[in-house]
């Protein structure tokens, strides 16, 4: 039979396409594989035969041979595509952001894949996950070399690589920010998690170049092991005296010690990639923010409003850091944790906001499936005393701009770029952004 596409979704099936039955972590694909049928689908790929009168491809992992699959059929477009990707628990998007100015710099017509949004052709599009299903990848690599596209910036997730996404994806380098904890709802142990940042560097033909930042503790072990093997080229950055790469002059908007590490990590691939340098200085000085990331809100206020994405230990406090050099009076925080996610960072959330602010204001994130009250009580229990407690996140936002004063700075974290708010039954729209503009057009608006 020829195939005509290739799904895992039932929704997306066309007739003679090959359907993927893939178990997910809510639903058995095997089980719409009638459904697939019925919508056109010519052949299964399968864990275990079905009654079905089509032909079937019985494998050990469906998952698995779909990025085989999808690789092939998209005509291996990493190939072709000179790709660079970016993995660490923070810093991963604006290093991708920085990594793409650079690449358009030097004229090498850049998309980007991350968790703000996909550039294909010059053209964004809303991000649906940070790292795609590996039909979706492949997909939209082949997508940006028929657009004109030549080369791409990658957010490259520890979801993606333990799941098999990025299979048969070919890095030409790979920075790692760093590693601090997150997902261990998911992957069970910090060492773990490690293992499947690492496997982009190890387990990927042909190996990538890696820019490694030593000074993480976890950066530098894996430095350590990556010069053990000696696969492939390695440089080293960070602020730390014996990295390859700890300083450079540039003129930049982005602000706060963790923004230079992301500069350091975008220079150190392009060193490996052997951009010229003025190109790589006019990259990062084109970059004056990233959406979400330490972004700041203006509505002629006194006092300045900055939103971020901050929504793991290590994060949250780089961003309290940052920010409390920025304010002569108060910093004032108003945060939360999401729902169905670790749980064991929550009340260290807690403790590190109440330590680095002056005031902090627990609120809900994203409580998805999981009780408000119940994450907000877990975080308070990390928390120092003088924590204030608003569930309702619009509320905990006006309360933080209501109190604040000529010369603080408000610091609204979690969320970031986020244009929704995830319940048990719903999601609303819901940007901090713009609920902060909001809250101050009512208060500071010019007279």
């Amino acid at each position: 039979m020829d195939v005509t596409d290739l799904a895992y979704d039932v929704r997306s099936v066309v007739p003679g396409a090959l359907f993927f039955c893939v178990l997910g972590e809510r639903a058995d694909g095997h089980d719409f594989a009638a459904e697939a049928v019925d919508r056109g689908a010519g052949a299964l790929v399968v864990e275990r035969p079905l009654d079905l009168r089509v032909p079937q491809l019985v494998v050990a992992s469906s998952r698995a041979a779909m990025a085989v699959a999808a690789d092939e059929f998209f005509e291996r477009p990493t190939e072709e595509l000179l790709l660079a990707g970016v993995t660490g628990t923070n810093g991963k998007t604006t290093t991708a952001f920085l990594l793409h100015s650079i690449f358009e710099a030097a004229g090498m017509s850049p998309g980007l894949i991350g968790t703000i949004e996909s550039r294909v052709g010059g053209k964004a599009r809303p991000a649906v996950r940070t790292t795609p299903e590996a039909i979706d990848l492949q997909r939209l690599f082949r997508t940006m070399l028929a657009a004109g596209d030549r080369s791409c910036a990658m957010e490259a997730t520890s979801h993606g690589s333990e799941l098999g996404r990025l299979e048969r994806v070919r890095f030409k380098a790979v920075a790692f920010t760093n590693l601090t904890q997150d997902h261990l709802d998911f992957h069970g142990s910090m060492e773990r998690y490690y293992e499947a940042k690492r496997r982009l560097f190890t387990e990927h033909e042909p190996a990538p170049a890696a820019a490694i930042n030593v000074g993480d503790e976890w950066g530098r072990r894996l430095a350590d092991e990556l010069s053990r093997l000696g696969r492939a080229p390695l440089v080293t950055y960070g602020l730390t005296d014996d990295a390859d790469i700890r300083e450079h002059s540039f003129t930049t908007g982005l602000k706060g010690r963790f923004n230079t590490e992301n500069i350091l990590a975008a220079v150190a691939v392009a060193q490996l990639l052997g951009i010229p340098e003025a190109a790589v200085q006019e990259g990062v000085e084109h970059v004056s923010g990233v959406p979400g990331r330490f972004e700041a809100v203006d509505e002629r206020q006194p006092f300045t409003v900055l939103v971020d994405y901050a929504h793991t230990p290590d994060s949250l406090a780089n961003v309290l850091r940052a920010a409390r050099e920025l304010t002569r009076g108060r910093l004032i925080c108003a945060f939360g944790c999401g729902g169905d996610r670790d749980r064991g960072k929550r009340p260290e959330m807690g403790r590190i906001a109440t330590a680095l602010a002056d005031v902090a204001i627990v609120t809900s994130d994203n409580p998805r499936s999981e009780d408000p009250l119940t994450i907000i009580e877990e975080i308070l229990e990390g928390a120092g005393p003088g924590a204030e407690v608003e569930p309702d996140r619009r509320i905990a936002i006006a309360k933080a701009l209501g109190m604040a004063r000529a010369g603080d700075v408000v610091v609204i974290a979690g969320k970031g770029h986020e244009q929704g708010q995830e319940f048990a039954d719903r999601k609303i729209p819901f940007d901090d952004r713009e609920v902060a503009r909001e809250a101050l057009r009512e208060v500071w608006a010019p007279a």
